[in-house]
């Protein structure tokens, strides 16, 4: 193993600001009180992360999930003034962004008057590896890099405590999923430099699961190991999930008594999309727990037990919500753009990200859960969103019409332009062969004249990663 001994000990993400927070009383109290520390152990150049332990245990991720408002807002202002004490002097690419800020900040409201921070600012001068980190290279043990959907991929790195934090977020997840120790998962993606579900490897491993990795397999060779190794859950995009069920039934395999109990879904929206999650529930015979996160950002979203759409794990995360009509702080429940800001990744930290995901927030939900809840999920991105005739179409919300079909295997939304006017058409390949049915659907459903029409069973593409179902020609 590679030790690295360090000359200066930087503050770790659990330190108090070396400034008043302009707190009251009663919330540093409150604030402190919640603060797990993290400070390496004594006489030692390892971090303490090494002891193998998730940092935060299950009662204080109960306790974390049921604060008040108050204590949630409190919580964030002294991890933030923490942050940024703790950044700016080295981060170079944030003291430049941040110069003119006035620090400690006495209040999250004057959040809103830093700048914003955009993911094409984030690629580095070399169009790589990403310009926000903090430290020099040699203190990084991780290497990670964006999926590359919408552009070249960036390149990020975490350091041993950033990597922690993941893990620690993760826990959120495992338990929204009923995982407990002794469960058998197994990791549906192709373990390549792309987070996926790296980190969801190491938080289970630190819960005591049995992780089983299946990089490089095929979907059949998959399904398999899922029977030999018992597995009681997989973790994979939604769409791979439709893919393996799909080819089970074709090989008949019966997925549905497998034996797996939790599927636990990232990628894309479909965790959170009611006929998605009760098509994969009945074909796998178990639980959906929808995840959200992103390379750049961190593990900031967990599926409500309920299936109602993904809770903001706000002890770690600052959500904004900006509408998308006026661009100004939404209101709840408004179609708004979902704004983040990391609190405990100091090595590649991002200050009010804009995530780009569109969102529905609700404060106040009446879940156990006193976390922001985003009903329904990530709804779809602001640069998906589509208009046609006046009409704000979102990919999700046709996915939730076209599974509701179960004759519908797999499909593709296509976006053409002809002269000034956006057109929208949508390719099943349908069992029944019935395509008017679904444009019926549509039509009803939004609003819309759409254009459906079959192919043949299994000509649309599939993938172990996200889906590639939207198709924009314009």
């Amino acid at each position: 193993m590679h030790t690295f001994t360090f000359a200066r000990r930087v503050p770790q993400a659990g330190a108090a600001p070396n400034a008043a927070t302009g707190l009251p009383r009663k919330a540093r109290l409150t604030a402190r009180a919640l603060r797990t520390p993290l400070a390496p152990l004594a006489g030692s150049d390892l971090c303490p992360y090494h002891a193998g332990m998730p940092t935060i245990h299950a009662e204080e991720r109960r306790r974390r999930e049921r604060l008040s408002r108050d204590e949630i807002v409190a919580w964030q202002l002294e991890r933030l003034n923490a942050l940024l004490d703790g950044v700016l002097p080295h981060n170079e690419f944030y003291a430049r962004k941040l110069a003119g800020v006035r620090r400690p900040l006495r209040s999250l409201d004057e959040l809103a008057e830093l700048p914003f921070t955009f993911k094409e600012e984030l690629h580095g001068a070399n169009g790589r590896m990403a310009a926000n980190l903090t430290w020099p290279g040699e203190r990084y043990v991780r290497f990670h890099q964006t999926s590359g959907t919408r552009g070249r991929p960036m390149s990020l790195l975490d350091t041993a405590e950033d990597w922690q934090w993941w893990l620690d977020g993760w826990q959120f997840v495992l338990d929204a999923a009923g995982i407990a120790a002794g469960d058998r998962l197994l990791m549906a993606f192709s373990f390549g430099p792309f987070i996926g579900f790296w980190t969801a490897f190491d938080a289970a491993t630190q819960r005591g699961c049995l992780v089983v990795p299946t990089g490089g397999m095929n979907t059949l060779s998959r399904l398999d190991l899922i029977r030999t190794s018992g597995a009681t859950g997989v973790f994979c995009t939604p769409s791979y999930a439709m893919h393996m069920a799909e080819v089970a039934a074709e090989h008949k395999i019966d997925s549905a008594h497998l034996g797996v109990r939790s599927l636990v879904l990232a990628g894309e929206p479909g965790g959170s999309i009611a006929a998605t999650r009760a098509r994969l529930e009945r074909a796998w015979g178990a639980r959906v727990t929808d995840h959200a996160g992103a390379t750049e950002v961190g593990p900031w979203g967990f599926g409500d037990a309920a299936g109602r759409g993904l809770y903001v794990l706000e002890t770690e995360f600052i959500a904004e919500f900006l509408s998308v009509l006026s661009g100004e702080p939404a209101a709840d429940g408004e179609l708004a753009e979902l704004v983040l800001t990391s609190l405990g990744r100091w090595g590649a930290p991002v200050v009010r990200y804009r995530t780009r995901d569109l969102v529905r927030a609700w404060h106040d939900h009446g879940g156990e859960c006193s976390f922001v809840l985003l009903e329904g999920g990530v709804l779809g991105r602001n640069d998906d969103m589509i208009v046609i005739r006046g009409v704000n179409v979102f990919p999700s919300a046709i996915e939730q019409i076209i599974h509701s079909f179960p004759e519908v295997v797999e499909y593709r939304v296509v976006v053409t332009q002809l002269a000034a006017m956006v057109q929208l058409r949508v390719e099943v390949e349908d069992r029944l062969d019935q395509p008017a049915r679904v444009a019926d659907e549509l039509n009803l459903r939004l609003g819309l004249k759409v254009e459906v029409s079959c192919v043949p069973l299994g000509s649309l593409p599939r993938g172990e990663g996200k889906g590639r179902r939207f198709e924009d020609r314009r």
